[in-house]
């Protein structure tokens, strides 16, 4: 999971969190880092033949990020978190009630357990002498389980 651009300029992060840990959620690792172009277009690669691949890319490098790991359920996360769309989601979710757009609708968070391990390899290696290509010295990613 990660804050995206919008949510770190509106100063939204410690709500963001408070909400996840007020569900129950577990914060495992954190870190705030500007990704480059290559690590976003890699970490959005299944959206790339989409129309909004572009302006979703600008838009994760326009910023710093927060990246986080969590302990919990990915299905209970997603819920917390709403609708893609913040005019979609329900009221008392994170998008429901912070968010008015997209792509800056506050908040990534992996769609199932296989792309929460995807992620995590992209953002976050527990062995420092096996980087990621794409993976700087910085960075850390996020991972749900169930």
């Amino acid at each position: 999971m990660f804050a995206k651009p919008d949510a770190v300029r509106r100063n939204l992060v410690g709500e963001i969190i408070a909400r996840m840990e007020r569900r129950g959620f577990v914060l495992q690792d954190i870190k705030r880092i500007t990704p480059t172009r290559e690590q976003a277009e890699y970490h959005y690669e299944e959206h790339k033949n989409l129309s909004f691949f572009p302006g979703l890319v600008d838009f994760t490098i326009s910023g710093p990020i927060v990246l986080m790991v969590w302990y919990g359920n990915i299905t209970t996360a997603r819920s917390l978190i709403g609708a893609t769309r913040p005019w979609d989601a329900a009221v008392g979710t994170i998008r429901g009630d912070l968010g008015s757009s997209t792509p800056d609708n506050l908040v990534h968070c992996s769609d199932s357990e296989e792309s929460a391990q995807r992620e995590l390899e992209l953002w976050f290696t527990p062995d420092p002498s096996k980087e990621s290509p794409f993976l700087s010295v910085d960075t850390v990613g996020s991972v749900f389980t169930s």
